[in-house]
């Protein structure tokens, strides 16, 4: 019974250590991103309206995204966490853009009059915590508009 016992233990451990060590069997990293979405104070009004949505936007070196997650009306500073379930793709590592989109009409990649834009400063790999997206500009036509001295001048399309 004791040598029943001794086998049945070192049989345990090898098949233990095999799992344990094999490179093959160990489960790839997760894809996780971590962290806040922030909105200019001039802008923070026109995000917070209702029916606006916020999609936060991950993209390749390429520009092409590869992971978005999606809040509708949100309140900022925005938390987020975007993980292997909001990947468009199977599974990515290298650099990762960060951007976000703040709209009321639900396209993506297509910039309108009133839309919120903005993107993060750096680039990031799978698993960083503590990222910063900031929107601070607003899409919107050039107008002509008048000064206190009754010349004209030209709004900018992205405040």
């Amino acid at each position: 019974m004791k040598s029943f016992l001794f086998i049945f233990t070192i049989i345990a451990i090898t098949i233990g250590g095999y799992f344990y060590y094999n490179p093959k069997i160990v489960e790839a990293p997760k894809f996780t991103l971590q962290g806040k979405v922030e909105v200019a104070s001039r802008l923070l009004k026109n995000a917070q309206a209702n029916n606006v949505a916020c999609s936060i936007i991950a993209k390749n070196e390429a520009d092409v995204p590869i992971a978005i997650k999606r809040v509708i009306n949100p309140t900022f500073p925005l938390e987020f966490n975007i993980t292997k379930e909001d990947l468009l793709i199977d599974s990515y590592e290298g650099a990762i853009k960060m951007e976000v989109q703040i709209n009321s009409h639900g396209a993506l990649g297509v910039l309108k009059s009133g839309d919120i834009f903005g993107e993060s400063a750096q680039t990031y790999e799978s698993g960083s915590k503590d990222i910063l997206v900031v929107a601070d500009k607003m899409m919107g036509k050039p107008t002509l508009i008048a000064d206190r001295n009754k010349s004209n001048f030209f709004r900018t399309a992205a405040r």
